[in-house]
């Protein structure tokens, strides 16, 4: 007998599985209404955005830091774990996909059996076949495949969501280096302003021409300055620390930016419609991944309340010796199909429906969080991109103010009409006044940092 002749039956029976396995039973998909306002606030224009295709490159004009984002996209350890996450949903998505077809494998066997009549019976068989094949009738093994797709995608957007987020603390805790830099500098100067203030108090008052009272308040600052040099000096050691993480390798004591806060320029980036915000975010896109996956959960626990298929076949020859296994007449085919119909289970499939259905709720509400914070993180942006330009320019009045007010009080204090209390409380007036503007500029070009990251940027190569 021909074996094609047993083939042909055989692949009508894959063809006709594979076609009925096309039915899905999970429910039509609709993105959840974003709940947010149609617009951002302090943003009255909304010029079309293009924040997505400006790359972080293009942000960071910086050699210095972009060789150090460089650096962190090689060595971090959280985006090196992004991408392991994604490799392990490929390989989870690839098992999945695989369930739809059959595995087929070659049975080979040889038994010798005594007979009635002493004799030995000696049989030998060699083929191939699949066992326990679930028929995909009812699409329960195409919507966990589904589900396996989504996951896998969602962690794509995770590693993407991941870069964005690193590219955005590496960004900020460079500018916080810078501003440690600046601030140490503006301290040791004060510090050793008023040590000199404070010998030359020291002077007058043994000399009887200054009283105890002015050169305790002048040892008070110069500690003061001395106490503020010890705690900058801690908070970059932290920051370089925070650096190497983000890194992920040491950066070295010696370690400077080299820059100050006002020398950094860092371009406006245009906000566009909300809806523009969640095309491009990437954990918002993960969000509804992850939603896409618990829909595809309900096709695969509304199908399981229908009964499995399963197919067990094979082809093969069987002899009584082995010089004999091929030949013509021989052949065989083997096909035997089984089928399980849910009759009682207690209510397990109810309750895995049931389960399905409020996993699903729940990615809802975490995918509508993640509109809602994805939102609010860029209309704090767009707020302290709104404000911190006139906070920045009173600030430097401030300065201003502070320095002139010092250099009358010094006058005033050499010309005998003021007292040394005044001079002193000048001088600790300006030292703050200098530190607060350092920190403003910080928190304003930090402010832009976090805007371009919550728009979408960052992310892209």
């Amino acid at each position: 007998m021909n074996s094609t002749m047993f083939l042909k039956p055989l692949s009508a029976v894959l063809a006709a599985s594979v076609l009925a396995g096309c039915g899905s039973m999970i429910p039509a998909y609709e993105r959840p209404a974003a709940p947010v306002p149609q617009a951002f606030p302090y943003n009255p224009d909304a010029p079309a955005a293009t924040t997505a295709e400006l790359g972080w490159r293009a942000f960071f004009a910086d050699e210095r830091l972009r060789t150090l984002v460089d650096t962190a996209l090689r060595n971090n350890r959280d985006l090196r774990i992004a991408v392991l996450n994604i490799e392990q949903a490929r390989a989870q998505y690839d098992i999945r996909r695989a369930d739809r077809l059959p595995t087929v494998g070659v049975t080979a066997s040889g038994s010798r059996v005594p007979t009635a009549s002493g004799n030995t019976a000696t049989s030998y068989s060699v083929g191939l076949g699949f066992s326990a094949w679930e028929i995909d009738f009812f699409g329960r093994i195409a919507s966990l495949s589904e589900s396996a797709l989504a996951q896998f995608l969602g962690t794509e957007e995770g590693r993407k969501a991941a870069q964005m987020t690193l590219v955005a603390s590496v960004a900020n805790t460079w500018l916080a280096l810078a501003a440690d830099e600046e601030l140490l500098a503006l301290t040791r100067q004060t510090l050793a302003t008023r040590e000199e203030s404070l010998r030359l108090t020291r002077l007058r008052f043994e000399g009887g021409a200054s009283s105890e009272i002015d050169f305790r308040q002048a040892q008070s600052l110069t500690e003061s300055a001395r106490a503020t040099l010890a705690q900058l000096e801690r908070q970059r050691a932290t920051d370089l620390n925070l650096l190497g993480l983000l890194l992920g390798e040491a950066v070295p004591p010696a370690y400077r930016v080299g820059i100050t806060t006002a020398t950094v320029q860092l371009p406006d980036v245009p906000a566009g419609l909300p809806s523009d915000v969640l095309a491009r975010r990437p954990d918002v896109r993960q969000a509804e991944q992850v939603l896409l996956a618990a829909n595809a959960n309900i096709g695969a626990a509304r199908a399981a309340f229908f009964p499995r298929i399963s197919l067990t076949a094979g082809i093969g020859t069987a002899s009584g010796e082995l010089s004999g296994l091929f030949n013509g007449g021989n052949w065989a085919l083997s096909v035997a199909p089984q089928l399980l119909a849910p009759i009682f289970d207690a209510g397990r499939n109810e309750a895995n429906l049931a389960s399905a259905r409020v996993a699903r709720d729940i990615a809802i509400a975490q995918y509508e969080r993640a509109v809602q914070s994805a939102f609010r993180e860029v209309a704090d942006g767009l707020a302290g991109r709104a404000t911190w330009a006139d906070q920045l320019r009173a600030q430097g009045n401030v300065v201003e103010a502070e320095a002139a007010r010092l250099r009358l009080a010094q006058l005033r204090y050499e010309g005998g009409v003021a007292s040394y209390l005044d001079l002193l409380d000048a001088q600790r007036s300006l030292f703050a006044a200098q530190q607060s503007l350092v920190q403003a500029r910080l928190a304003r070009l930090q402010n832009q940092v976090q805007l371009f990251r919550a728009l979408g940027g960052g992310w892209r190569e």
